[in-house]
């Protein structure tokens, strides 16, 4: 009775003095959960050899626990071991199950003696009675900040007295005011009663100094201008303290593809001030790429060889001046006849705020059938802890190019002049650990937009051909990627990705359709080989590391797709498989790719497969 009374004092004693730091979190059994005595050792032996001593610690031993019959039906809630390998298990089981029954209330729970029988160890077993909050009031915290912590007054009146519960408040509590300039905050139970086995106080928060921002300090060789930097992590001077910023710096600084960070931020305090510190240095990121396909002619004219070369050339110009805008150029040439132009800007901080800016525009021509262009106009909010959030606005028209025989046509073509004016959110969230050969992390993107959908009449087409046709309607896309690296062995990777599109209209062309297939979304098939108003991608890929930027890799694409299109149906679900590698050489990363596809109407042929290769140079 006398060891229960000290625990149960020492527990009130922490309860009145337990506080926490913003330096050292607060360990999960404490404060508030009083210590365990430990249990008495068995009797000591003494063999006469070393295998004697060691037959005897490593005797298998039976657990019996005696306890009140009252204290019964709540030990049985517990799963523990009755069978166990040697004495060390028996102590270990024993102290485990006493702080479970601590952590869920039973604060005052104890092994009160431990006997040790041959084969047998019985155990004394107290259990007691479940402690409670009557009632936790609020001492000194702003209702604001206790909200935000979580802290609701019917979670801590009349409801079981959990350590963990008051651990995770003074937690939150701790994060909010560090979060609000106060890093040095203490959190306490203050006006401590004890009525029975019922607990009441008031929380009370000590803020400490408050604590401002002073400056920020690169460390290391890189012509990213400070400036941008304390935009882009909204770490500004004389703004009050945030440890929330500090702790997010690393994962944003790590998005940025023409930095490298070689250590997480470090912090110094002075005189109410706290200047942090980066450690960075420039990364080659200028991107110049050409890579060349080679791919079979499938119906090759009389003039027409029977393999046609396809190409990807790709102008990237990041961190300009040491701002972080970027500059982007990309022309395709997908077959003999057809062309597409991406080209893109992004200016960061705009006029001194932490949004970025960006517009595009793109260009497609389709044979001789059709032309799309796209522009699009972005603003990007980049959040400490959320990711990346993004609105824009974006417009698409698509125009038929001349044909002599529009004019005997009976029906619409399969292409149609349409313009398709929308807006639309943008999310991303990014934890891989390198942009270019990421070893592990998480990337997801989402996307959706609506707008207003107007189909135009083509002067060259009998003007009754769109009587049945309605020319205005609201159309909806949306998308998701979500991929996922992580670790197998020493240097191997698996990469893990699903991808996948809607567009939602019941009046949709195949100019109006989603473009996939190739080197960059289904592998193993022509670029841009199919059209679908809907589909899902899921890839898995093997990565074998040779080097920090040296691998070989197999992998496997399964596509879904659907196509519903005014007067026509279709599903397909090819499937694409290969390998290849990449390695660094003097002129920059050599990559090569082997593939093979099988989907409806291709089967899988070695004849029908698809070689890409290239050099990415980055400067």
């Amino acid at each position: 009775m006398a060891v229960r009374l000290l625990l149960f004092l020492g527990c009130c004693w922490l309860l009145l003095s337990g506080s926490g730091s913003a330096w050292a979190q607060i360990s999960p059994a404490a404060p508030n959960v009083p210590g365990l005595a430990t249990p008495p050792l068995p009797p000591k032996t003494t063999p006469d050899t070393t295998r004697q001593r060691t037959a005897v610690q490593a005797r298998p031993r039976t657990l019996v626990l005696e306890t009140e019959a009252t204290d019964q039906p709540v030990v049985r809630r517990y799963r523990y071991r009755r069978l166990l390998p040697d004495s060390l298990a028996v102590l270990r089981e024993v102290r485990a199950l006493v702080l479970s029954l601590q952590n869920d209330a039973y604060l005052t729970a104890s092994a009160d003696t431990l006997q040790w029988q041959a084969d047998t160890v019985r155990v004394r077993l107290y259990v007691g009675e479940p402690f409670r909050w009557a009632r936790l009031r609020n001492g000194n915290l702003g209702d604001a900040l206790l909200t935000r912590a979580g802290y609701r007054e019917r979670f801590f009146t009349n409801k079981p007295f959990v350590p963990a519960d008051w651990v995770r408040l003074q937690q939150r509590i701790l994060a909010e005011a560090e979060n609000q300039g106060y890093p040095f905050a203490t959190v306490r139970l203050d006006s401590f009663q004890l009525t029975g086995r019922d607990i009441a106080g008031r929380v009370v928060l000590e803020r400490g100094p408050v604590v401002y921002f002073d400056s920020l300090q690169i460390v290391g060789a890189t012509k990213t201008r400070k400036q941008f930097l304390m935009r882009y992590l909204q770490i500004l001077p004389n703004q009050p303290y945030s440890q929330q910023r500090v702790d997010a710096a690393a994962r944003l600084l790590r998005q940025l593809p023409y930095l490298r960070v070689k250590a997480n931020p470090e912090v110094r305090f002075a005189q109410s001030k706290a200047r942090v510190y980066l450690l960075l240095e420039d990364r080659p990121a200028n991107q110049f790429d050409a890579i060349v396909g080679v791919l079979p002619n499938p119906a090759p004219g009389p003039t027409q060889k029977r393999v046609q070369l396809t190409g990807d050339v790709t102008i990237n110009l990041r961190n300009l001046r040491g701002g972080g805008k970027q500059l982007g150029l990309q022309w395709r040439k997908v077959d003999a006849l057809s062309q597409l132009l991406d080209a893109q800007y992004v200016h960061p901080g705009f006029f001194g705020t932490p949004l970025e800016v960006s517009g595009s525009f793109n260009l497609y021509r389709q044979n001789e059938a059709f032309q799309t262009i796209r522009p699009r106009v972005q603003v990007t909010y980049p959040m400490a802890r959320a990711g990346r959030i993004a609105f824009f606005t974006e417009r698409r028209g698509s125009r038929l190019l001349a044909d002599s025989t529009f004019r005997q046509r009976t029906t619409l073509p399969p292409n149609i002049d349409t313009e398709y004016n929308s807006y639309g959110l943008d999310y991303s969230w990014n934890t891989l650990d390198d942009l270019y050969f990421p070893r592990q992390g998480v990337l997801v993107t989402a996307q959706a937009a609506i707008g207003n959908k107007r189909i135009f009449k083509n002067s060259e087409l009998n003007d009754t051909l769109y009587q049945r046709l309605p020319l205005r309607s609201t159309q909806t896309t949306l998308g998701l990627r979500a991929e996922r690296y992580f670790r197998v062995g020493r240097n191997g990777v698996v990469l893990t990705r699903v991808r996948g599109e809607m567009l939602l209209n019941q009046r949709l062309f195949l100019n109006d359709l989603f473009r996939l297939g190739g080197l960059t979304t289904l592998r193993g098939f022509n670029e841009l080989n199919f059209y679908a108003n809907q589909y899902a991608v899921g890839t898995v890929e093997f990565r074998q590391y040779t080097g920090q930027d040296a691998y070989v890799f197999l992998f496997a694409d399964q596509g879904m797709l659907q196509q519903d299109i005014v007067g026509a149906q279709s599903t397909n679900n090819p499937t694409g498989l290969g390998a290849g590698l990449s390695f660094r050489t003097g002129a920059g990363v050599f990559q090569f790719v082997y593939s093979v596809g099988r989907a409806k109407g291709q089967a899988l042929a070695l004849g029908a497969s698809k070689i890409h290769f290239g050099i990415t140079n980055r400067f």
